[in-house]
């Protein structure tokens, strides 16, 4: 299945500088496993945010759900999920 996640990371503003490059760095090292692994497809930045758009694709909402969860800034994020499906005017679709 496949689903676009918007990301917005809220870090706390007074937070340990130690423990804020800890994160980022378990963070960075664990999204590239996922997508290495081949279910996070593409991460973009949006321009002038803390924020990513991301496309996945698992088996399903539970699995979706245990990459988020897993994510080291999970406890500093909003997260907005919206399914995807084959839109009938996508020309890929003619091949």
């Amino acid at each position: 299945m496949l689903y676009a996640v918007k990301m917005d990371v809220n870090l706390p503003v007074g937070m340990n500088p130690e423990e804020k490059s800890d994160a980022l760095a378990r963070e960075k090292a664990y999204s590239q496993e996922v997508q290495r692994g081949g279910e996070w497809v593409r991460i973009w930045r949006c321009a002038g945010q803390y924020s990513n758009l991301s496309i996945f694709d698992v088996s399903g909402h539970d699995r979706l759900h245990e990459i988020l969860w897993n994510l080291p800034l999970f406890p500093y994020m909003d997260i907005e999920i919206t399914p995807l499906t084959t839109h009938p005017s996508d020309i890929a679709l003619e091949s």
